[in-house]
């Protein structure tokens, strides 16, 4: 049996030990390496590669506006109740759209396609269809319900008939953020749907036939306790979604302000969120979902899980994914494109975003170019993070060099984990057991060649690992 498919293990211990502040991973190097130097040539460059590889694509749009404010939020959000915003930022999101169909390839295929936010159903149905029908004018999506079309959504504030209309429009996958059933608690975080919105939204997903729904749920609000959690899971169980996150709450109000609306007092200790993970954790896994990694579970045949045992999970801007071959373009406000060996942001600020776009200009803000040593640990945090080993072999013969000698110094630093039981290494290469599971991040930042170098003061900006 895979390490994949085994519970996981778990040491209080050792988290406690290893629980320090570090990043997600959804890309290396990490987002504060982008850089405002980075220019549109290397943009179109990278372009011209990933043409000529001809790999199929991955569209994401950032959809920013939300009703109302959820005060645990970090994400770069507009919160209106002035509907009339979101035309003109769509008609500008398909211009920015129309700018890259001219350079990219129209014979590649969108295998993905994912509208985040933000709260993408702000926008109307009418909205909707004028974006998705201008997508499938300008891009070869996958027909026959083939790609994977997702959308998230607050299940307190959106309709069954709008799931259906979602639906008709391609839409496949629904991702909902739940967060916490518990009514004190969504009082603490202005954040309210109850079991009875979710039950009825989930009812009408089954029977329009979608084909995935993932519930995010949140540890370490508010007034959230051991019993609380334990209510919200059993709801959570028996509504029966195919994923599941379990995040975090990173309290970082030095870096969103949302988050000086939550009392201090109010949140529970980090022994307290430990007992809450432990607990989610073993009731998931009872339940017969598949612990993926770090925040992510699913059901056995679900494509996470066929993708990690097949060895094509990857980790993107959106989580763990499947698709490992796509290049990702991502267009809106704040959004964050990887194609070939290139990372690029459009502007955060909605109006430095739609001026550029009035000017008929690719609203790039900052960006990345991936050097040779960049692209090699990429792959090498990539392959522990999704699949909790790193074939030496494979680094051999797709790098051209000996990764024991290469990553001596990295191993060295590996040893105390190795003690621990975290990890182990032979001549096959590098192995993560269940004991180290939960700390993934920890490990791999051992290969993170800028966090090595990185000042005390600069983690400050990440999130503890657990």
């Amino acid at each position: 049996m895979s390490v994949v498919m085994q519970h996981v293990e778990w040491d209080k211990n050792l988290i406690s030990r290893y629980d320090l502040a570090g990043p997600r991973y959804t890309s290396y190097p990490t987002a504060p390496q982008f850089q405002e130097s980075f220019t549109e040539a290397a943009l179109l460059n990278a372009i011209a590669r990933s043409n000529q590889a001809q790999r199929p694509l991955s569209l994401y749009f950032h959809i920013p506006f939300c009703d109302s404010l959820c005060y645990y939020c970090g994400c770069n959000k507009i919160v209106t109740n002035n509907k009339s915003r979101s035309l003109p930022y769509i008609q500008r999101m398909i211009q920015e759209l129309a700018l890259y169909a001219d350079l990219l390839d129209n014979q590649r295929e969108v295998k993905q396609l994912h509208w985040g936010g933000g709260t993408p159903t702000f926008i109307s149905d009418d909205e909707m269809s004028l974006l998705m029908h201008a997508t499938r004018r300008l891009f070869r999506l996958a027909d026959d319900d083939q790609g994977e079309f997702s959308i998230e959504i607050h299940p307190g504030r959106v309709s069954v008939n709008t799931m259906g209309h979602l639906r008709e429009l391609g839409f496949n996958r629904v991702s909902m953020g739940v967060q916490d059933f518990d009514m004190r608690v969504q009082k603490a975080v202005n954040r309210y749907n109850t079991v009875e919105q979710v039950s009825e939204l989930m009812q009408g997903l089954r029977a329009q036939n979608y084909q995935s729904v993932s519930m995010d749920l949140i540890y370490g609000l508010p007034l959230q306790t051991l019993n609380s959690i334990k209510n919200t899971l059993t709801k959570i169980i028996d509504l029966n979604p195919d994923r599941l996150s379990l995040f975090n709450y990173a309290h970082m109000p030095h870096l969103f302000k949302s988050q000086l609306l939550i009392s201090d007092m109010e949140l529970p200790s980090a022994a307290e969120k430990l007992d809450i993970l432990h607990f989610a954790i073993e009731t998931l896994e009872a339940a017969g979902y598949i612990y993926i990694g770090m925040d992510h579970f699913a059901k056995p045949d679900d494509e996470l899980v066929r993708a990690q045992q097949a060895g094509k999970l990857q980790r993107n801007f959106q989580g763990y994914s499947t698709h490992k071959d796509c290049d990702l373009l991502a267009v809106g406000v704040s959004s964050i494109s990887m194609i070939d060996n290139i990372y690029v942001q459009n502007a955060k600020d909605l109006n430095t975003y739609q001026q550029k776009m009035d000017l008929g200009l690719l609203p790039i803000a900052r960006g990345f170019t991936l050097n040779d040593e960049d692209v090699l640990r990429r792959f090498v945090i990539n392959s522990l993070i999704c699949h909790l080993e790193l074939d030496f072999a494979q680094v051999e013969q797709e790098f051209s060099i000996n990764p024991a000698e290469y990553f001596a110094a990295e191993i060295a630093q590996l040893v105390p984990m190795i003690e621990d039981g975290l990890l182990s290494i032979d001549a096959g290469g590098i192995y993560v057991h269940n004991k180290g599971r939960l700390l993934i991040r920890r490990i791999c930042m051992v290969f993170d060649e800028y966090l090595q170098t990185a000042k005390n003061n600069e983690l400050v900006r990440y999130s503890k690992i657990i």
